[in-house]
């Protein structure tokens, strides 16, 4: 999937379902669609499937932020 299509059918507010790609001190970079984003302050194991909620969009960068639900 391009940025462009995960922009196209994602925006903030939207529950997304991902993948932990990552664990670190602040939170966990969580991977949906081929992208990914960091849920600040939340840690799971690397491996988990989790949902989550987009906070923010950063199209410039191609990264988003998110909290659990």
């Amino acid at each position: 999937m391009s940025w462009q299509s995960f922009l196209a059918g994602h925006q903030v507010g939207d529950i997304i379902e991902g993948v932990v790609t990552k664990e670190v001190p602040f939170g966990s970079f969580v991977e949906s669609d081929g992208f990914t984003g960091l849920a600040h302050g939340r840690s799971w194991p690397v491996g988990t499937r989790v949902s989550v909620r987009i906070l923010a969009i950063d199209p410039d960068n191609q990264r988003f932020s998110l909290a659990a639900v």
